[in-house]
């Protein structure tokens, strides 16, 4: 699908020019392009980033625009204070209408053309591998053949949870021959009608009250979390930091460190059994390198 520009505005002043180059470049296949704007405005990045993700929605309304950003509304770091021997664990409190923009923002990518993501810096952070989570996706399409087990246990894999009372983003609910789920990307719910094993209908649905807003005849529903991996990505991640925490804790004890290395040894071997159980852990990120493949110093996996 093309890009379909929708806007009742007329450039004037500076402006003038400022859309004769960036269209020259365009058109010379220029990849990337800065423009320059005001200074000492007061704003900050993100405000100025969904300040232009409004208005490029009006642009192209028929188009996928979207937004991302950080998705922390508070962000402590951990630290250790060696002279009280003191560790302050890291502590976060994510936005829950950005995150799940955030993810629309990689489903986007992975499944249309006519995307334009509005980020800030916190774009280039790394994230899962964008090839694994397009793949991980599930392919639903009326008059499949489910058994209930497996589905469950492919929702699962996606790491959606199952939560019967309170539907949100990232959850799925049973009731009788209708399974609900939430995409963690959307903000309206998707009912999967069963007749025995055979998938008999796809509608999407609100949310709260649970009416019928449009039936389809196929959807593919993609993870929850930005990290997601195969089992045998996960099985070789999880061999790698084992590899590495051996000659971390031979070095630490080789030191006379023997607290830095109980803790390290403590916490990662947590981590791990969070990641062999569930697929993912708290901070995962600090582990993408293992799940991707990179060696020390190689850029991690954007958002695209």
């Amino acid at each position: 699908m093309k890009f379909e520009l929708t806007s009742t505005y007329k450039p004037a002043g500076d402006q003038l020019q400022a859309v004769e180059k960036l269209t020259n470049g365009i058109n010379s296949g220029y990849r990337n392009q800065t423009l320059l704007g005001v200074t000492g405005s007061g704003k900050t990045f993100k405000t100025l980033a969904a300040q232009l993700y409004q208005e490029l929605r009006e642009f192209f309304p028929n188009n996928a625009i979207c937004y991302f950003v950080s998705y922390y509304d508070y962000y402590q770091p951990e630290a250790y204070m060696p002279a009280t021997d003191t560790y302050i664990e890291k502590e976060t409190e994510i936005n829950e209408e950005i995150d799940r923009l955030r993810l629309a923002s990689t489903t986007a990518l992975a499944t249309r053309r006519d995307v334009i993501v509005v980020a800030s810096v916190s774009a280039i952070y790394n994230l899962g591998s964008p090839q694994e989570y397009k793949e991980a996706r599930l392919e639903l399409e009326k008059g499949q053949i489910w058994p209930r087990k497996d589905m469950l246990t492919a929702f699962a894999k996606l790491q959606y949870e199952r939560n019967d009372i309170d539907f949100m983003r990232g959850t799925y609910r049973v009731r009788g021959e209708n399974i609900e789920v939430y995409p963690s990307y959307e903000n309206k719910g998707l009912r999967l009608t069963f007749k025995g094993d055979s998938l008999e209908g796809l509608a999407v649905i609100h949310p709260i009250t649970g009416k019928l807003i449009e039936n389809l005849e196929s959807y593919n529903l993609y993870p929850t979390k930005h990290y997601v991996s195969a089992e045998q990505t996960r099985a070789f991640a999880i061999e790698s930091i084992k590899k590495e925490l051996k000659e971390r804790l031979e070095y630490l004890e080789s030191q006379n460190k023997r607290l830095e290395a109980h803790r390290l040894r403590e916490r990662t071997n947590y981590d791990l059994e969070m990641i062999n159980t569930l697929g993912y852990c708290k901070g995962i990120e600090n582990y993408s390198r293992y799940f991707d493949g990179r060696k020390p110093g190689i850029q991690a996996s954007l958002c695209i």
